[in-house]
């Protein structure tokens, strides 16, 4: 068997049946990503777009993450995530459209990964609460290797109060 490497997962809705579009994505997830078990399932947490002034104007978010271990390599595993995210009838015409749903590779191991369509850790993750919060719940603990943080300390710098 080829060895695992752990894996943190980013999901989003904002169109349609958004909780019915998560369970179906870590249902599918569970199936085909992370069939060897163990996968961890944060909550869902509700957030508003994150351009408040895009344009269509998009409903609400749900945003939950999933982590475990998978033996797909990143490629192969972006590639899952795109297809699920089809076969959930999302079509990406532009960025920040509203979706039926959103798969985003947050973490693979300790990869650092700069490709073209490929980048691990996703490069906006260390700035987005919608994203670290259903990460510090399941793995608090994790290590970015970017940053060299983890997900805990990133999500307490985040929402760190400013001095004054």
């Amino acid at each position: 068997m080829d060895s695992l490497t752990p894996v943190a997962i980013a999901l989003g809705s904002n169109v349609g049946n958004r909780a019915t579009h998560l369970e179906w994505a870590v249902s599918r997830l569970r199936d085909l990503v992370f069939p060897t078990g163990g996968l961890l399932v944060s909550s869902t947490i509700e957030t508003a777009p994150e351009d408040a002034r895009s344009n269509p104007p998009q409903g609400d978010f749900l945003n939950a993450a999933v982590a475990g271990h998978t033996a797909m390599p990143p490629r192969a595993l972006l590639e899952q995530l795109l297809a699920l995210e089809a076969e959930r009838g999302r079509v990406r015409v532009k960025p920040g459209e509203p979706r039926t749903l959103d798969l985003d590779l947050i973490l693979y191991g300790a990869s650092v990964i700069d490709e073209p369509e490929l980048v691990v850790p996703h490069p906006r993750f260390r700035t987005r609460t919608f994203v670290l919060q259903p990460l510090a719940e399941i793995v608090p603990g994790w290590i970015d290797p970017g940053s060299g943080e983890t997900i805990s300390e990133l999500l307490r710098k985040l929402t760190a109060e400013p001095p004054g």
